[in-house]
């Protein structure tokens, strides 16, 4: 794994035609959040946004997760998505 495969699948993921559930979006921007910046550092959004509390309850749970396995799952998960893309 490398910085060159992680950056060919941040690209990758853009030119995705198909739709990609709310789940599976959560899913790999977890994954890029803890490859590029590690465990989560900022307070928890309020409820009352229901997004910004998704994403980050999303990036939370991946805690102590080391960047570059991060980056593998996230090169692993756009590769899946890939794969299903039907658009």
């Amino acid at each position: 794994m490398c910085q060159v495969e992680f950056e060919m699948a941040c690209a990758a993921i853009k030119q995705l035609k198909g739709p990609v559930s709310d789940r599976e979006k959560l899913v790999v921007y977890s994954f890029y959040k803890q490859a590029t910046q590690g465990d989560c550092n900022i307070p928890a959004p309020p409820a009352t946004d229901v997004k910004a509390k998704a994403k980050w309850e999303a990036w939370n749970e991946n805690k102590g997760m080391s960047k570059m396995d991060a980056m593998k799952i996230y090169v692993a998960k756009v590769e899946e998505l890939k794969k299903n893309d039907t658009g």
